[in-house]
């Protein structure tokens, strides 16, 4: 009988047992890094987590910039088996006492103590590892043992914890690392934020998983990412970063030449982008499709056509299926996609096992998932398996997609009300319930709209109270006080009602047509 392993772990560090010399990182900071250097620095960590009573299941919230300590800290968790909870540094305390209080860790690294949580600033941890041994048995775990949590949507405003295995997110890994052509000789240009699926498990699983290196810029910034693309191979951003490269006049063909992929995802990326994009440059963007509770679903090929507007084909072993109705309605005997599926796995076209007729070619519906790089459910929400999860085990995402002719597939849009701005997830009962607190607001509705540089702009239609004055830019300014930057509307329009049905409920497909 084979030793007991733990999967995750192996992944991010398997270079290092047969390359501990290699060069993994350039930090922001300058900080150098080899293979062999993550290995220690984890190593030390792992022991300074465990002489702090961590176990393994045990949650650590972590609120901090992207470092190389940070990837450190990463790695010394999945050492000791423990779940990783990282939380957006633009978050506010209040926003961090909510979440650290449903993620209920048993340790919070951030620089400000959280209330009733043991908590500890990143250098005092690594003070305590300093003197500690290079050397760690990693704490056995299986294949289906949490190892990640990452907050996402929701729009009742109560966060929900997907929880992501050591299965899910090796899957992931490997099946990008292919699919991507990665290998030790990439470098990859990481502009994206730690605590994001994206910067994580995009960027930074996939690289370690193959070996590669990471240079790690702590914020998006034109001028330093073309300084620094002709020392790397792939640079992964959301449409922002593209839209604003386009604006700066260095980008052109030399800049460029030898990156080998550019990859967009975390938000649409507009068709005139992409052109424009190739024109100047001669690389065509490969778009992708994935979420926090499914890793990535599908993409554009790595050789072959990259078609403007859609995420491409399924990744192999990821099984898709589009389900006749608005987004995934319920059928009358309240089993979603009961009303016919077409399932694309890898070339297969469609799947009459379930004795339903799939809806048309071309024909929108809501998107279903299926496949070892989807999540078990959410964090201490029971209630939820029934319904994000259909009778048959498919995950449903709230997207509304089709397919074309060749099995691409395009999203059309969603169903939740989520909006991504900028690549990061903006929840509008959230910031609609902050605008209502305010004075003279007596309601609001929030929206995302198109927009060239965030994919999405968060704007708002509010309604005074009677009597009252209310100054769009004022009430931006007051927003500030419990929401991050990025949740902030981008334009707020003071109405004199909010269109609604004749059942009362706002109809915010209208409302995104006025404000647009």
């Amino acid at each position: 009988m084979p030793p007991p392993t733990n999967a995750f772990a192996d992944l991010l560090l398997g270079q290092a047992g047969r390359e501990p010399g290699r060069r993994l990182l350039w930090g922001p900071d300058g900080t150098t890094w080899t293979y062999g250097d993550l290995d220690a620095t984890s190593a030390r960590l792992a022991h300074a987590l465990a002489a702090r009573d961590v176990r393994p299941g045990d949650r650590i919230s972590v609120q901090l910039p992207k470092s190389a300590g940070l990837l450190a800290l990463h790695v010394a968790c999945a050492r000791v088996g423990a779940v990783w909870c990282p939380l957006n540094t633009a978050y506010t305390d209040r926003e961090v006492d909510d979440l650290v209080a449903d993620a209920d860790p048993v340790l919070v690294v951030r620089e400000r103590p959280v209330r009733g949580v043991t908590t500890v600033a990143l250098a005092a941890l690594q003070a305590e590892a300093e003197s500690l041994s290079p050397a760690y048995d990693d704490v056995p775990r299986s294949a289906g043992d949490p190892a990640v949590m990452l907050y996402t949507s929701g729009t009742t405003g109560r966060p929900k914890g997907a929880v992501l295995s050591a299965g899910n997110l090796c899957f992931g890994a490997r099946n990008l690392a292919t699919a991507w052509g990665f290998s030790r000789d990439d470098v990859v240009l990481h502009v994206l934020p730690l605590h994001h699926a994206h910067g994580l498990f995009v960027a930074v699983h996939v690289t370690l998983a193959a070996g590669g290196a990471l240079r790690f810029h702590e914020a998006f910034e034109p001028g330093r990412v073309l300084a620094d693309l002709p020392a790397c191979t792939v640079f992964m951003g959301v449409p922002t970063h593209y839209t604003r490269l386009l604006s700066h006049p260095g980008l052109d063909r030399t800049a460029a030449e030898r990156v080998r992929l550019f990859t967009c995802g975390s938000a649409p990326l507009l068709a005139a982008t992409h052109e424009a994009f190739r024109e100047r440059t001669g690389a065509a963007i490969l778009e992708r499709y994935g979420m926090t509770e499914t890793h990535m679903i599908a993409s554009n090929p790595l050789h072959g056509q990259r078609r403007p507007g859609t995420v491409g084909p399924p990744l192999p072993g990821v099984q898709v299926r589009i389900v006749a109705g608005p987004a995934g309605d319920s059928a009358s005997d309240g089993s979603p996609g009961a009303a016919g599926v077409a399932v694309h796995d890898r070339g297969v076209a469609d799947d009459s096992s379930s004795g339903a007729t799939a809806p048309g070619a071309g024909e929108p519906g809501g998107i279903e998932v299926s496949g070892p790089n989807v999540f078990g459910g959410y964090w201490r929400r029971p209630e939820l398996q029934a319904t994000e999860f259909t009778p048959d085990g498919w995950f449903v995402t709230g997207d509304v997609g089709r397919f074309d002719a060749d099995g691409y597939l395009e999203i059309v849009g969603r169903a939740k009300d989520l909006v991504i701005s900028g690549g990061l997830n903006v929840y509008p009962k959230e910031v609609e319930q902050a605008l209502d607190a305010l004075p003279g607001v007596l309601e609001s509705a929030v929206v995302g709209v198109a927009d060239p540089d965030f994919g999405e702009a968060v704007v708002a239609a509010v309604v005074a109270e009677p009597g009252a004055g209310l100054d769009p830019e004022e009430l931006r300014r007051l927003l500030r006080a419990d929401l991050a930057g990025f949740k902030i509307p981008k334009r707020v329009y003071v109405v004199e009602a909010l269109p609604r049905n004749t059942m009362g409920k706002v109809r915010k497909d209208v409302l995104r047509d006025q404000l647009a």
